[in-house]
């Protein structure tokens, strides 16, 4: 499903009340809400929203517990690091137990980090495969989503829930879920804004395209719900241009 918004504000709304929503409805039929985060510029709307009085109240946060779609190995401290925007923009100011919140760690080696971060999967999802209640996830201008990079070896991971990955034109490593993972999902969320991403959304969801050129177009999920969050300047070029 495909839902336009006017702006980025509105698009960070919609966003922030569907993870409230969520959030309630997970905790009252499972006592938990297992959510996994994206970094990037479009959800940090969302964050900030929630991160307000008025959402504070509306999400159990004591029985949340976060994660991370991918992270770049850089420092805790470095701008682009995603745990670090989604403190900063959110969990510094709402009450999630410390010990719920488990970011992505590329120590002591991005190999390393990746088998740390999947046995703590394996353990919290010990009943079976990781089911996160809520997985967001942003789509780059080449097609890319989490650290799903066209091109690369994890896009054939079959295995694995958690890898590392290369990336030459950044020149750095970066942790992922895998697609296999991902598509494990209750509900899958894409949240896309700016004209910059009109070709690539139009080549993901209108066209037919190799998902290794277009890794998002592997983002399928198994069992769950699949949901695209968009502003306007974003789906210039789709078709259908419904407002909701």
């Amino acid at each position: 499903m495909i839902k336009i918004y006017p702006d980025t504000e509105a698009l960070g709304l919609a966003a922030a009340e569907l993870f409230a929503a969520e959030a309630r409805q997970a905790v009252q039929a499972r006592g938990r809400f297992t959510v996994a985060l994206s970094g990037g510029s479009t959800p940090r709307r969302a964050y900030q929203l929630l991160a307000n009085e008025a959402f504070r109240k509306l999400v159990p946060w004591r029985d949340t517990h976060i994660f991370w779609g991918d992270e770049r190995c850089v420092p805790g401290d470095d701008p682009r690091n995603n745990a670090l925007m989604a403190r900063q923009e959110l969990l510094d100011h709402v009450p999630v137990p410390p010990e719920q919140i488990h970011p992505l760690l590329c120590v002591p080696s991005p190999q390393e980090g990746a088998a740390a971060y999947e046995a703590l999967l394996r353990a919290f999802f010990a009943d079976g495969p990781p089911r996160f209640d809520l997985l967001l996830l942003g789509l780059g201008v080449n097609g890319h989503t989490a650290s799903l990079f066209p091109d690369t070896a994890v896009l054939d991971e079959q295995q694995r829930w958690v890898a590392d990955v290369y990336v030459a034109e950044e020149g750095l490593h970066r942790l992922t879920l895998t697609a296999a993972a991902i598509n494990q999902a209750a509900l899958v969320v894409f949240l896309v804004s700016g004209a910059d991403k009109a070709p690539v959304l139009r080549k993901v969801l209108k066209e037919a395209q190799n998902p290794r050129s277009i890794p998002a177009r592997l983002i399928k999920p198994v069992d769950g719900g699949l949901l695209w969050l968009v502003d306007r300047d974003a789906a210039r070029q789709l078709r259908t241009r419904k407002e909701y």
